[in-house]
């Protein structure tokens, strides 16, 4: 925090005072939604983080809810150039610190993100179970992608050698968490793995498993156990890399 000594003037007399301020500049969090959600999943989040001090954006991807586009006709490439521009939106924010630029992806939107950190500086990037495809057939409409090739595919143990996703992660140099549900019934354990090996040069590796949750994670009681742990991983690596900034012992 910034303090600054204030002198008022009322009524002729000296009043003395300390503005206190947040740092600035501040750092910033892109949420990415998964494939047939929406922003307002990410509002609560996004609402407690920004009571943190940063600067928070969700927004719905092109063929969801608010924005335009037919949701049958977007590909993989459409999605991913719907996130760049995100990004480059929240970037160019007068407070946000652009080397302190974290992303926030749920499923669909997990893999997103990691495909973002091979085109955009990324500190921070938390998934929650990240979804997994295969790079073939990249233009062809997500919807009318075969849904049995992609479930064999997230059952095998895949690398970077050939998945773009996973070639991302695997050159991805900052703090990473991982959350996966115990009950998940979309992205195998598999391609969790697959996930934490990739992140083998990440600067950290939190992983995390919510018991009992499923992939969409209705029950409050897991939605509010991930908000916690999501904000508790954020504030410590924040307050982390704020005391490395100042060149200050890293201490827990």
């Amino acid at each position: 925090m910034d303090e600054g000594r204030v002198t008022l003037r009322v009524d002729g007399q000296k009043l003395t005072g300390t503005l206190i301020e947040p740092e600035a500049p501040v750092p910033g969090f892109l949420f990415v939604h998964g494939w047939g959600g929406d922003q307002a999943e990410d509002f609560g989040q996004a609402e407690e983080l920004a009571r943190l001090g940063c600067v928070c954006f969700t927004f719905d991807l092109r063929g969801h809810a608010g924005s335009d586009a037919d949701r049958s006709e977007v590909t993989r490439q459409n999605s991913l150039d719907d996130v760049i521009a995100a990004y480059d939106h929240l970037a160019a924010h007068p407070l946000i610190d652009r080397a302190a630029i974290g992303v926030i992806g749920t499923s669909y939107g997990g893999y997103l993100s990691a495909l973002l950190s091979a085109r955009r500086p990324i500190r921070w990037m938390a998934l929650r179970v990240p979804a997994l495809y295969p790079d073939a057939h990249w233009d062809t409409p997500k919807a009318l992608l075969d849904k049995e090739v992609v479930r064999a595919y997230r059952q095998q143990p895949q690398d970077e050698r050939g998945d773009r996703a996973l070639a991302a992660c695997a050159s991805f140099r900052g703090d990473v968490l991982i959350v996966e549900s115990e009950k998940d019934e979309q992205i195998p354990r598999e391609a969790m793995l697959s996930y934490q090996s990739a992140f083998r040069n990440a600067n950290s590796l939190s992983h995390r498993i919510l018991h009992g949750a499923t992939h969409a994670m209705r029950d409050p009681r897991h939605q509010r156990t991930y908000t916690t742990l999501l904000l508790h991983w954020i504030d410590e690596m924040v307050r982390a890399s704020r005391r490395t900034d100042r060149g200050l012992p890293n201490v827990s």
